[in-house]
């Protein structure tokens, strides 16, 4: 009850023909910076009468915000557990490694994990999911990682990697060109990540929560 009373109260902000109301939005952190800004934007411009919120969280918080209710949709990577979510899944994209700019393997067009085992590794800690999705691809190429540094954004391994400390795994959309790194795509079939939208199944949503939907499934299929 307390759900159709908070959808049916966004739709009275919402006139007829326009679309209104407060989406507060969760991401993960090796999402929100590259995939939200420009989907934001234009949102904000087609529907200049809704509000947006932004939350940025690793996946397990924002699940639990999802079930409480303090947010309206979770942008994250698939899979996730739970039948309590419906899920639009977004895009797919490669996984890169990063190396040094001098890297005698930075000429490849791919490689294999395999490759890099003498390396040292620089991932994200423990608690983001891609670093699960790092080492599932290190597993997956029978490689133990010597991991010596870790940190909770992209732009400091690729830092570090730059720096000639080792070398990294990042998603295509964290490739940094800027950076003094070298990106060459992993090669294994099973070496991507899937970014998608979650709601909590069963909530009614209001025309803003329907509309943002929406233009997430459009804007990724462009």
């Amino acid at each position: 009850m307390l759900r159709e009373l908070e959808a049916a109260k966004g739709d009275v902000v919402e006139h007829k023909d326009s679309v209104g109301g407060l989406v507060t939005i969760g991401v993960i952190p090796t999402v929100a910076p590259y995939l939200l800004p420009p989907y934001l934007t234009a949102f904000s411009k087609k529907f200049s009468q809704a509000r947006l919120t932004v939350v940025e969280e690793i996946t397990p918080v924002l699940l639990e915000r999802l079930r409480a209710v303090t947010i309206d949709v979770a942008i994250l990577a698939l899979p996730v557990r739970g039948h309590e979510f419906e899920i639009l899944p977004l895009l797919t994209e490669q996984l890169f490694a990063a190396l040094p700019a001098k890297h005698k393997l930075g000429a490849r067009r791919s490689l294999s994990l395999k490759d890099l085992r003498t390396e040292p590794f620089l991932l994200l800690r423990d608690g983001h999911c891609f670093r699960d999705t790092a080492v599932a691809a290190c597993n997956r190429a029978r490689l133990n990682p010597r991991i010596i540094f870790e940190s909770g954004q992209f732009s400091s391994l690729l830092s570090m990697v730059g720096a000639g400390m080792g070398v990294s795994i990042v998603p295509q959309m964290a490739i940094d060109k800027a950076a003094a790194c070298r990106y060459v795509r992993i090669a294994d079939v099973s070496a991507t990540r899937t970014i998608g939208a979650l709601v909590l199944r069963g909530r009614s949503l209001t025309r803003a929560h329907l509309g943002f939907l929406k233009h997430l499934r459009e804007a990724s299929a462009a």
